[in-house]
């Protein structure tokens, strides 16, 4: 789950900067059906595209944390999801626009429950503990102590440890 979300959040990231820097520099040539807008909504346009294009950095910083923190992730996504409101919003009062756009309407309002379930899948497993990686010694009866040097058992004579007594630098 850590895996999709971090290549879930690079892919929304490439996608949104790559999308707001094409409508930054493309204004209304890019969008399917607005090409005879005018200036105004060429100028909408374009400022929008840089917006766009900032929220892709968003998701692109939020990807590269380790763990990737929730809060951003679902503030990201309400933000997604608000935008797929607003085409509905204009589905109602306008009608309905270009087929390209309710397509995207289709993937503003799939993703964001996405990202909210898996929003503390890094999180969840920064946190589990790590398995060791070479098995400990097994545990010694009560009373008895290890083997010293040379396989002795550790009870009896000789078997002071030189240095024992001294601090490791």
């Amino acid at each position: 789950m850590a895996r999709t979300l971090r290549f879930l959040s690079y892919a929304m990231g490439f996608a949104c900067t790559a999308i707001g820097l094409l409508h930054l520099l493309a204004g209304n040539a890019i969008v399917p059906g607005a090409t005879a807008a005018g200036p105004t909504v060429d100028s909408l346009n374009r400022f929008l595209g840089a917006i766009f294009a900032g929220y892709g950095l968003a998701w692109l910083w939020t990807a590269r944390q380790h763990p990737i923190p929730p809060t951003p992730v679902r503030a990201l996504a309400a933000l997604f999801l608000l935008g797929a409101l607003g085409r509905i919003l204009s589905l109602a009062v306008t009608g309905r626009p270009n087929w390209f756009q309710l397509a995207l309407l289709a993937i503003e309002l799939a993703l964001p429950p996405l990202y909210f379930t898996l929003s503390t899948a890094d999180t969840r497993a920064a946190a589990r503990p790590t398995q060791p990686t070479q098995a400990e010694p097994p545990p010694h009866p009560p009373g008895d102590r290890p083997p010293g040097p040379g396989g002795r058992s550790g009870q009896g004579r000789g078997t002071a440890v030189r240095g024992a007594g001294r601090l490791a630098p």
